[in-house]
């Protein structure tokens, strides 16, 4: 599913010039659940930001699902990342204007799903998090933690190949981690690739892989 070889990035600004990754290598393969651990500012996000074509390498090669990145344009990058990737972001990345129900549905829409089957996905996925009765609602309406929970929901109800969960129960009490755990096992279970940046040790004992990141470096 993931073959990353070599990868460097560097954040630049006027006066620093800063490495995020340092020469990681990672394989990943299909139905895979892998958690990625280390402390703030270890280079996590950034992998993370990469494998989601999110951000570019500097250095290095990327596959995806046997797609070689690097050769992609942007709209063929996009076309993959709608076709293959799930993202649960930390900052959640929700749109403020939209209900809880049209964000969900938003990555079906993208997909060309006929609204009457969008409609029952949406339904679906949100009784599974306990959201139904906040369809209408819009995420400044919300929690935290629901809106965390929203996130989610919107990443998983397209049944992607590939989820990248970037701390995905950062924002929620120890119930609702459990429950969101849960779930990404569960999917991970039934075939989906789960990659999981978290702090979080009790969050990595769901995952059947962890490494650690140091410094750019990934172990």
């Amino acid at each position: 599913m993931i073959k990353l070889e070599k990868g460097g990035k560097f954040h630049t600004t006027r006066t620093i010039k800063t490495l995020a990754l340092n020469g990681v290598d990672l394989r990943v393969g299909a139905g895979d659940f892998l958690a990625i651990m280390g402390p703030s500012g270890s280079g996590k996000s950034t992998l993370l930001n990469v494998l989601g074509m999110f951000e570019s390498l500097d250095e290095g090669r990327l596959i995806l699902a046997g797609e070689n990145v690097s050769a992609l344009g942007h709209a063929q990058k996009i076309a993959l990342r709608r076709r293959l990737i799930g993202y649960i972001f930390q900052s959640f990345n929700l749109i403020p204007s939209m209900s809880v129900h049209d964000n969900v549905a938003l990555p079906l829409k993208y997909r060309g799903v006929a609204k009457p089957e969008r409609r029952q996905r949406v339904d679906q996925i949100l009784e599974v998090f306990g959201l139904e009765h906040r369809a209408g609602h819009h995420p400044a309406q919300l929690s935290g933690g629901q809106q965390q929970r929203v996130a989610i929901a919107r990443a998983m109800v397209c049944r992607p190949g590939l989820i990248l969960a970037d701390e995905p129960t950062g924002n929620l009490d120890s119930k609702n981690s459990r429950d969101v755990l849960a779930q990404l096992k569960k999917i991970n279970l039934e075939g989906t690739t789960v990659v999981m940046v978290t702090h979080s040790q009790e969050a990595s004992n769901y995952a059947n892989r962890v490494m650690t990141m140091r410094d750019g470096y990934l172990e």
